[in-house]
Formats: C-alpha cells, sequence, structure tokens
C-alpha cells in the first residue's frame, strides 16, 4: 500500500473507492497509510444493489440482465463513481465472498473489479479458489485490487 500512496502523493492524484463484496476492506487499506486524506477521495459500501442503482448510477437493466456479480456492474460501478466523486482514480469492487451464494455459473470466489483512470475502465476478472474462508476471500480480492491499482499507476 506504501508504493500505491508514493505514487498517489507523487503526482497529486485522488482515489475513490466503491465496495461490495469487500465491504469497506479496501476502503481501509487505502486509508491505513498516515497521510491517506491526502489522497483517498470518497469511498462508499455499495453492498446492495438498490445502493449501486442509487449512489452510481448502475442501471437496474444491467443489474437485471448481468446480475452485481459481472464485468459490466464493475464498470458501471466504476464510472458511476467517477461522476459522483471526480476522483483521479475509481475502484469498485462486486464478487462472491461465501460460503454461500455462489452458483456453477458465478462461483464463490468470483470477483470483478473495475478501475476508471484517464477516462478509460478496465474491468478485472479474479477467482479464487471456493474453499478459503470468507474473511481470507475478503482479505485476498483486496491485495489483488491494490495489485492491480499499483499495476495501473505503474503506466504513468
Amino acid at each position: 500500500m506504501d508504493r500505491i500512496a508514493d505514487i498517489l502523493i507523487k503526482k497529486g492524484l485522488t482515489i475513490a473507492a466503491a465496495e461490495s463484496c469487500t465491504g469497506g476492506l479496501l476502503s481501509s487499506r487505502l486509508t491505513d497509510v498516515s497521510g491517506s486524506s491526502a489522497f483517498v477521495h470518497l469511498n462508499f459500501v455499495t453492498y446492495a444493489n438498490e445502493a449501486k442503482n442509487k449512489i452510481l448510477g448502475v442501471s437496474l437493466e444491467t443489474l437485471e440482465k448481468h446480475g452485481a456479480v459481472s464485468e459490466e456492474c464493475a464498470r458501471e460501478m466504476a464510472e458511476g463513481l467517477h461522476k459522483v466523486t471526480g476522483a483521479d482514480i475509481c475502484v469498485s469492487t462486486t464478487g462472491i465472498a461465501g460460503p454461500a451464494g455462489g452458483t456453477k455459473e458465478k462461483p464463490v470466489g468470483l470477483m470483478y473489479s473495475g478501475i476508471y483512470f484517464q477516462g478509460k475502465t478496465s474491468v478485472y476478472k479474479i477467482l479464487l479458489p471456493s474453499n478459503i474462508e470468507r474473511v481470507e476471500m475478503k482479505q485476498k480480492f483486496t491485495k489483488e485490487v491494490l495489485n492491480n491499482i499499483y499495476t495501473t499507476l505503474n503506466f504513468l
């Protein structure tokens, strides 16, 4: 996290997060760094579909057609977050941390993360083993997202 903080501070960039399956853990990790108020802009835990729709503007059509755990939803979450916050980097997480809730098509351990940066949104699919405990699953999801943020920033 320190590497991400260093880049954000050096470049004068802000970051915002819209979390579902990580339930605020990403926000917690972003604010673990002293001085994080210089770059953490505005974060939301949008766990329910209603929050994704009302706060982030994820379309009801997307939620009905693709579901909350989908590439489309992660993209709309990140882009909607940018519209709401204006942060330079907007990150979304949506997935199934388990142990319940998985299906054959969308198993426990599936997460999509969207990263909006410089007018472009990249969506990452993460699939972890379904036998991981829920708290550890959230930690692993968050670590993957932080790695994706670092990779995105490393191309500056």
